[in-house]
């Protein structure tokens, strides 16, 4: 009768081998758990070595590109001029916090910005110009007002379809009591007020008191206003108003409850 083939004898072997107690190292020595834990520490360290090297030590992750949209009268050689990103620098030290700031002191234009790693080398900036409701004239100049009264720019000529502020203030006691600049932010209360095509047609808002404001209007067509007070109910009754006498050239919704058209 044959005997085992070869095959049989080595299965049979290695059925006799007894397998290895698990944390056995090279030479047969038993792993301790102390041991264990310090190779654990190890490979972590080598990987958080490494991991550190790739963010800040090596040239993969480095700033090579700043993206800049949203602007509309800054150039992007301001901005750019402005941020100061750190071109060169790693990535993940980039501060985006610092961007934003150094963008919106010395640009005052600059409503707010969205300052964005874009990996692996780019940032974004993602700005917001502020647009002037009212412009107030200067010494042959215009001082460009935002809906939120911050005068930001100061231009030489006029922005298109912008009202003027003229404030003509009378010796009132609502002049006394609230004060110039009060009556500059009721303006600006108003202008925010109305709609883009509105505000295209209104070349003057005459402030000469707290309840006393007049839009000249295109086509020497003239509003009383009256206070800042339900600007978007006024709109509205405007709006129906110039509709419903498209011939009239003064229409009154100061008081937006009773409002009144006439062709003078």
């Amino acid at each position: 009768m044959a005997g085992p083939t070869t095959a049989q004898r080595g299965e049979a072997e290695r059925a006799d081998t007894p397998a290895r107690p698990p944390h056995i190292g090279p030479g047969g020595r038993r792993l301790t758990g102390r041991t264990r834990l310090v190779l654990a520490v190890l490979g972590l360290v080598v990987t958080a070595g490494a991991t550190v090297w790739v963010l800040y030590g090596s040239s993969w992750l480095r700033l090579e590109r700043v993206t800049i949209t949203g602007t509309d009268v800054l150039s992007r050689s301001e901005v750019e001029t402005a941020a100061r990103a750190p071109v060169g620098s790693p990535l993940v030290s980039v501060d985006t916090d610092a961007i934003a700031g150094r963008l919106r002191q010395k640009l005052p234009r600059v409503d707010s910005v969205d300052v964005v790693r874009s990996w692996p080398h780019g940032v974004s900036l993602k700005v917001t110009e502020r647009k002037p409701v009212l412009l107030m004239e200067k010494d042959g100049k215009f001082i460009e007002v935002d809906a939120k009264g911050v005068r930001f720019a100061t231009v030489d000529e006029a922005p298109a379809h912008v009202p003027l502020l003229e404030l003509e203030p009378a010796r009132s006691a609502s002049l006394r009591r609230f004060g110039a600049d009060r009556l500059v932010r009721e303006a600006v209360r108003i202008a925010g007020d109305l709609p883009a095509k509105l505000s295209g047609e209104t070349e003057v808002v005459r402030i000469t008191s707290y309840d006393s404001a007049v839009l000249q209007l295109t086509r020497d067509r003239t509003v009383m206003w009256g206070s800042s007070e339900e600007g978007p109910v006024k709109v509205r009754v405007l709006t129906a108003l110039m509709k419903a006498s498209p011939k009239a050239g003064h229409f009154d919704v100061s008081a937006p409850t009773a409002p009144a058209a006439s062709r003078s």
